[in-house]
């Protein structure tokens, strides 16, 4: 099992920035890749953005694209999503997955299905 704590969630103004980390615990022994999913209150869970073990690869949903950067530290066990320039519309939940890593499509990495560990989520408000 692989434990997932996400931190760094708040309260910001539009154009404001915030820096969300997920911490990983338990059997690591496997790479995993990781993905940042946020949930708006009666909305679905979407997308935001994942990277592969390796770090070398990683992928954003349009509306975040250019504002938003995923990172990783192996050795640390942790991914971070820095979020800049952020609008009301992110405001959201903010959940951290991770999956073992294997030959998955460029596609896969953005289906919430993909993923087998969850994270409990952090709240991320942006004011107008």
């Amino acid at each position: 099992q692989v434990q997932l704590v996400e931190s760094g969630g708040g309260l910001v103004q539009a154009g404001g920035s915030l820096s969300l980390s997920c911490a990983a615990s338990g059997r690591l022994s496997s790479t995993l890749a990781m993905g940042w999913f946020r949930q708006a209150r009666g909305k679905e869970r979407e997308f935001v953005a994942a990277i592969t073990w390796s770090g070398r690869t990683t992928y954003y949903a349009d509306s975040v694209k250019g504002r938003f950067t995923i990172s990783r530290d192996n050795a640390k066990n942790t991914v971070s999503l820095q979020m800049n320039s952020l609008k009301p519309e992110d405001t959201a939940s903010y959940y951290c997955a991770a999956v073992i890593e294997g030959y998955y499509r460029d596609s896969d990495y953005s289906r919430p299905g993909l993923y087998d560990y969850w994270g409990q989520g952090t709240q991320v408000t942006v004011s107008s």
